[in-house]
């Protein structure tokens, strides 16, 4: 899995090391033979591991592709409020012996709060007003903003309703799959990882299935499932680390004849070990009695670490930014600057080389955020390289293949997409495929216009060595795949570029710039738990019985470990003055062309922007679209175009800039 990774991720970084003739001519013979003479690694090897390199203090980014100055102080002002931030946390952890965890919900709360801030009724002599102003100063900046989730209903953490709703209108709606048979089972080793059998079976499921029959269910396409099974050859080594326990997951979920969402039943899997050759499969349901119902939010507790590791290290980082890199690489190598394609595709590609160096440096490096913060730990890059080597493929990054792939779609060529929503609340989905849809016209009318001539794609010999690099270079690990779309025609073309620029703009905008305003709550997308489920006779399950509430907040994050990960996700959730979002001119203009068709064609591009943006205005003041418009419920607005800097929750920038 790991030599998987390492040709991906690592080799492209040692191509930018070598290539330091950027920002000059590019000569396509030149980079070759830099390219062919790089597999060594960016760093010395360690000393525990002559396959994995050592830790660099910095990484080349070519100085056309560095931060500008806006983006750059925008960035070093939030690592300075984030590290600010954790001060107060990380002094009264440790005063705490290594870890305070939340002594109540009020305590969670106290996050958002103003905290103590002086009277105006205290005495007015000149020393003190000068101290409680630093003092509220300080205060003040400590604050964190009360993330979306919890804005408008302080204990919607707690419903049902919103568990599943942020499966499909959350930060990571893109692994919830319609359940299309039973029983449910793993393609795992069973000699390995016990029995592939799931837990969740019929009778478990049509216990809870109160307006129609299991058959009828599966009929009408009404059960859907979030599968976090392929966690289970992680859980072992994951929970051998320290502070970190953790199952693989299955949730199944039923659509209500009212259009609703709901949990009927959770599996919590542990593999086997040496003194349980079987492993242990646990299903929780809702229950009735008290202790049921304490159990059942435990369950959904243990569910979300899967799924914000699975978001953050596969669908965020492999999908979006890792993945991207050889397009990005290959454009610079084997497309002039004044090639149509390159001129269509830079702006997508703006800051994503500077953005995956201070990654790689800060976040997923060893002992970095990431590995401190999320229950892979150590084993992230393990999981992001099975995930690359197993379950990535090119052409279910675009969007319309993925939904019909998940069965969250049919195929219908009525629909301007081509296919029809199982879900019509979907607000990922139904938002995503209008900007989709919007991107596609905009690739077909500019390919049509520069490749006019028959053959002309097939005949491009730039364009050829670019898309053969991406293949064998840059994703050589899967060179041979059969999914891989062929580059001869104009609907080729087009299509790639659909699928690209989709992937760096909305897919990224929908699973990224939501960080904070659902994981913000450490009680609603805890990013790892500390503690397993207890079992009757077993010692934790008295203390569990006995103060349920505190039992539940000491398998949370410590209150230094959630700041840690609330300015970390505050960060990467910020948009930074100097956005350039999808629709708008670029900071440099369109200037390069005066031809008065691709003119137009950015025009009429702007335009759609700007209609979709009304249309998922009106989306979110519907009554009927209950997944984005209700009670306490935040808007979806992860797929609105446009947005001011900061954290909005909102906006779409042209590239994977943050």
């Amino acid at each position: 899995m790991r030599e998987s990774m390492t040709t991906l991720f690592t080799t492209t970084w040692a191509v930018l090391t070598v290539a330091k003739i950027w920002p000059g001519r590019f000569s396509a013979a030149a980079m070759n033979s830099h390219f062919h003479g790089a597999a060594e690694l960016d760093g010395p090897p360690t000393e525990t591991d002559q396959l994995c390199e050592s830790r660099l203090g910095s990484f080349y980014v070519p100085r056309d592709e560095a931060f500008e100055e806006a983006k750059q102080s925008a960035l070093e002002a939030a690592q300075l409020r984030a590290l600010l931030r954790n001060l107060i946390p990380a002094a009264s952890d440790f005063l705490a012996g290594g870890g305070a965890p939340f002594a109540s919900f009020s305590e969670v709360d106290a996050l958002y709060s103003d905290g103590f801030l002086m009277g105006e009724d205290e005495p007015k002599w000149f020393a003190h007003q000068i101290l409680a102003n630093i003092w509220n100063s300080w205060q003040r900046m400590m604050r964190f903003d009360t993330p979306a989730v919890i804005k408008g209903d302080r204990f919607s953490w707690l419903r049902d309703g919103e568990f599943a709703r942020q499966m499909l209108a959350g930060v990571n709606p893109v692994n919830i799959e319609l359940l299309r048979e039973l029983p449910i089972s793993s393609k795992l080793d069973p000699d390995v990882y016990g029995p592939p059998e799931s837990a969740l079976t019929k009778e478990v499921i049509e216990r809870d299935l109160l307006e129609m029959s299991l058959e009828e269910a599966f009929e009408e396409k009404r059960l859907f499932i979030l599968e976090l099974y392929q966690i289970l050859p992680f859980v072992n080594k994951m929970n051998s680390l320290p502070g970190i326990k953790t199952y693989a997951s299955r949730t199944v979920f039923y659509l209500s004849n009212a259009g609703v969402l709901r949990p009927l039943a959770i599996e919590l899997s542990l593999p086997p070990t040496s003194s349980s050759s079987a492993g242990s499969k646990r299903v929780f349901t809702h229950g009735q009695d008290a202790t049921t119902q304490w159990m059942w939010k435990l369950a959904k507790a243990h569910v979300w670490p899967n799924d914000a590791s699975i978001h953050q290290i596969v669908n965020h980082l492999l999908r979006t930014h890792v993945c991207t890199e050889p397009y990005i690489i290959a454009m610079h190598r084997q497309l002039s600057v004044m090639h149509p394609i390159y001129k269509l595709l830079y702006p997508h590609m703006r800051y994503t080389l500077a953005v995956n160096a201070f990654a790689r440096k800060n976040l997923i490096s060893g002992g970095g955020i990431i590995e401190a913060s999320y229950s892979p730990g150590k084993y992230a890059m393990g999981l992001s390289s099975a995930a690359y080597k197993t379950m990535w493929r090119f052409d279910m990054d675009a969007l319309p293949a993925d939904l019909l792939q998940r069965g969250m779609a049919v195929q219908d060529p009525c629909m301007p997409s081509g296919v029809k929503l199982v879900i019509e609340d979907y607000p990922y989905a139904s938002d995503g495929l209008l900007i989709w849809q919007a991107i596609k016209e905009l690739a077909e009318a500019y390919v049509e216009h520069f490749y006019c001539e028959p053959n002309s794609v097939k005949s491009d010999l730039e364009l050829q060595a670019w898309w053969d690099e991406i293949l064998n270079i840059g994703h050589a690990d899967k060179r041979n795949e059969p999914w891989w779309p062929k580059l001869h025609t104009n609907e080729d073309l087009s299509s790639i570029l659909t699928t690209m620029i989709w992937t760096t703009s909305g897919q990224h905008a929908a699973i990224n710039f939501g960080q904070y305003p659902f994981g913000g709550c450490p009680l609603n997308r805890p990013t790892f738990m500390r503690r397993l489920i207890p079992q009757e006779g077993e010692p934790d399950y008295e203390k569990f019985k006995l103060n349920p509430e505190e039992f539940f907040l000491s398998s949370l994050p410590t209150r230094y470990q959630a700041s840690k990960v609330m300015a970390t996700q505050e960060s990467v959730s910020s948009h930074s003055p100097d956005e350039e979002y999808l629709g708008k001119p670029n900071s440099s203009g369109n200037h390069w062309t005066n031809d008065e068709d691709i003119q137009n064609l950015y025009s009429k591009f702007a335009d759609q922007l700007e209609a979709i943006e009304k249309m998922i205005n009106l989306r979110n003041k519907d009554i009927q679209l209950q997944n984005r418009c209700g009670a306490g419920v935040p808007p979806y607005e992860l797929l609105h175009p446009t947005s001011g800097p900061g954290v909005t929750g909102r906006g779409i920038p042209k590239s994977v800039s943050a």
